[in-house]
């Protein structure tokens, strides 16, 4: 697939808007025009009134003057006007495409790509490409447009000035195009490390208690500036080539007014124009060299809009997951809770550029049963879940559900299907009620409520404020024990015939991890549980037990047979039970 999103929204938004864009067209025209007429009628002050010393008709030439200027001004006003509301307009758009592709792109990009950058893609990238608008190729089109009729107007007083403007354009091209070159790389390398730089800071806020209680504050003030300057280096040759790129324009301008002040004199008389003329043409190279000027200006933004544009059709073009049968319900996929098989059909998974997570992974699971991941970190265990929950695609093999591959499962469905349970309890925005519901409107409140009960969580909710519409705007209203137990409301909530859990014990206090267990365990008579453990001791009673090691299944089998057949499980029942001593 290769996509512009940013084509799209440039060409949805100026359909929407016609009218706008012929104002915007009749605004641009006005400006170029109107910015022509002040060297004319300064020709004409010069050499019809103070050159014969002619008072006649004075006044009005200087009115006219005047006015012209003051509609340039409204022109111009017009245009930065208009500009801002389209530049606002398609990045509306851009934003609203991007969250939509968001909600489809596939889960392994959230692998690879960290928190910060994919928000700078939303907010600097974006940005940078309403300045492609606001000050960019509109404006460079203007800029354009007037030098054209600059060399026009000045081709009129005499074809030799105007051939030795036509001469200086090529110059200024050249210039242009190799501060464009420049330019580009700088801006495109700046991009990416301010996007290191965002997700830095994010990552250093959402660790900022850990931070401070081991005292890493230099060292992550190190690791800051080290990026920073990283940044600052791009940042520096951005403005290198910019704060050259003015003075060597100034300065052909000053020669070229200087060449056309000899050419003019009595001694040569080259051109053979009058005073006014001459004047009139230092006037247009003045107002041919100021558009100059402001290219190195515009062609700065649109670098940096190229730059964010390349970014943001990056993110618009990552691989989305696989469309989804749409004809597939909850009861055509489990029409009996007490019957269905769970069965991973020779499952392999590698991330990208990484060796395999997963090899040669078969099982075949049943109705309630109960079932318990363990090993190693890093043996794969979560990433296993993940493709249970069909967020990833198996590299090869299959996971299914009575036959129907579970990544194939519309996710409108998968809520009904499985409930899932991390370490850490995410709160969002909103009531108790919508920790549960996740704002589904599709839960009902008894549904909500009768979760709450399961977990044992009513009688505190009820002493809140507004008991389940108590608004949440921060985690203490909850201990870390309640909070799991909010989790597993959230899981059960629609009641889903497979739970799975993921080391939700692990940062747990002893009598809030037996109140926990006692839970689900209430919960595994109606429901097909598995779960993820380190802490073997802890684990809930499970009819089997699969032992992982460097993504491979290492042995299976009840807990009494791993203690007699599996040392590593063997010894870290061992371990822990010294540990708890």
């Amino acid at each position: 697939m290769n996509n512009s999103l940013v084509k799209k929204a440039i060409e949805k938004v100026i359909k929407q808007n016609t009218g706008i864009m012929i104002l915007l067209l009749i605004t641009v025209c006005g400006v170029v025009l109107a910015s022509l007429v002040p060297p004319q009628i300064l020709r004409l002050i010069i050499d019809n009134h103070l050159v014969p010393k002619s008072s006649d008709k004075l006044l009005p030439l200087a009115v006219a003057y005047l006015a012209v200027l003051l509609f340039i001004g409204v022109f111009d006003f017009l245009k930065a006007a208009l500009l801002t509301i389209l530049g606002q307009k398609i990045m509306g758009e851009i934003r609203m495409e991007m969250m939509v592709k968001l909600e489809s792109v596939n889960a392994l990009f959230f692998t690879t790509n960290e928190s910060g950058s994919i928000v700078s893609r939303f907010t600097n990238d974006v940005e940078a490409i309403n300045s492609l608008f606001t000050s960019g190729v509109i404006g460079m089109m203007i800029d354009c447009l007037k030098i054209i009729g600059i060399v026009i107007s000045i081709w009129l007083f005499s074809a030799a000035l105007g051939m030795l403007t036509l001469i200086l354009l090529p110059v200024i091209y050249a210039i242009t195009r190799l501060f464009q070159k420049k330019m580009l790389q700088a801006q495109i390398d700046n991009r990416k490390l301010v996007a290191r730089v965002n997700n830095y800071i994010a990552e250093s806020f959402r660790n900022i208690q850990m931070i401070k209680a081991y005292s890493k504050e230099s060292y992550m003030e190190q690791n800051y500036t080290e990026r920073l300057l990283h940044n600052y280096e791009t940042v520096e040759k951005v403005n290198f080539y910019d704060s050259i790129f003015s003075p060597i324009i100034l300065l052909i301008r000053a020669v070229v007014i200087a060449i056309i002040v000899i050419l003019s004199s009595e001694q040569l008389n080259y051109l053979g124009i009058s005073l006014g003329m001459v004047a009139a043409s230092i006037d247009l190279i003045s107002n041919l060299f100021t558009p100059v000027e402001k290219l190195g200006m515009e062609l700065q933004n649109i670098q940096q809009a190229i730059a964010g544009v390349q970014r943001v059709n990056d993110f618009y073009n990552e691989a989305e997951d696989d469309e989804k049968d749409n004809t597939l319900y909850f009861a055509d996929i489990i029409p009996q809770r007490e019957e269905f098989n769970l069965s991973f059909n020779d499952v392999n998974f590698q991330y990208e550029r990484n060796n395999d997570v997963l090899q040669n992974i078969n099982l075949n699971l049943h109705a309630q049963d109960k079932v318990a991941f363990t090993g190693r970190t890093g043996a794969g265990k979560s990433t296993l879940f993940k493709l249970v929950m069909g967020l990833l695609e198996p590299t090869s093999g299959s996971i299914t559900i009575n036959g129907i591959d579970v990544y194939s499962i519309p996710n409108r469905e998968k809520r009904k299907i499985f409930g899932y349970v991390e370490q850490k309890f995410h709160m969002i925005p909103g009531s108790v009620a919508d920790q549960i519901s996740l704002q589904d409107e599709s839960i009902t409140r008894d549904q909500v409520e009768n979760a709450l009960e399961f977990v044992g969580l009513t009688d505190y909710v009820g002493t809140l404020e507004n008991g389940l519409d108590t608004q949440l705007n921060n985690d203490n209203f909850f201990s870390q024990g309640q909070q799991q137990l909010l989790a597993i409301a959230r899981a059960i909530v629609t009641n889903p015939p497979i739970i799975l859990l993921d080391e939700i014990t692990a940062n747990l206090d002893s009598i809030t991890e037996e109140r926990v267990i006692s839970v689900l365990q209430k919960a595994g008579a109606a429901h097909t549980i598995l779960t993820i453990s380190h802490r073997l001791s802890s684990m809930i009673a499970s009819d089997m037990i699969v032992v992982l090691e460097n993504g491979h299944i290492k042995n299976t089998g009840t807990a009494e047979m791993l203690w007699q057949n599996d040392d590593w499980y063997r010894s870290n029942i061992v371990l822990e039970r010294l540990t708890w001593r």
